[in-house]
């Protein structure tokens, strides 16, 4: 079957909600907040990207990019950074290379659009297959270093402390 990746349009905000939850249902690491936060990064414009899979005219996965800042020792910010997620598949999908077509299309259109990079928490040995690396000057507080990582599009990756949207905050 053929697998459609695409921005999403108004009617799929229902479809992406129901598949973040189905797709976080069972999730090891989670907050079970995944789809509050896209509704939150939406309401807010927050919501730089937010692509599709598409099966047979069904929502079957999703991914969100969202402005991340990046603060260094003397308080000056990078910009055009972005954080990767949340991305989510249907469990009857996973597995599939659904996440990995999302992932790939995203990071291809931040290079479009000459984004600096990228950051991403999750699983290491999945992430590093897309040029995500850990950066011990780039950190994330509160979580394990080695779940965090950057990927470079355009320069270096900065130093500093890394905040996402006060949308992550959103538990409904």
């Amino acid at each position: 079957m053929t697998v459609q990746i695409r921005h999403e349009i108004p009617d799929d905000i229902a479809a992406i909600d129901a598949v973040t939850i189905a797709a976080f249902a069972d999730a090891a690491h989670t907050s079970h907040t995944e789809q509050f936060i896209v509704r939150a990064l939406r309401a807010n414009s927050q919501l730089t990207l937010s692509l599709v899979a598409e099966e047979q005219g069904q929502v079957v996965g999703h991914v969100a990019l969202s402005p991340v800042t990046i603060t260094d020792d003397h308080g000056h910010e990078t910009s055009d950074w972005y954080g990767l997620g949340p991305i989510s598949v249907l469990p009857a999908k996973q597995g599939q290379g659904l996440g990995s077509q999302l992932i790939k299309q995203a990071l291809t259109e931040l290079r479009t659009c000459k984004a600096a990079g990228c950051v991403v928490l999750g699983e290491p040995a999945y992430y590093t297959r897309f040029g995500f690396q850990c950066y011990s000057n780039l950190q994330l507080p509160g979580v394990p270093p080695a779940y965090f990582m950057a990927l470079a599009l355009q320069g270096p990756v900065p130093a500093g402390i890394v905040q996402y949207s006060d949308a992550f905050n959103a538990v409904d």
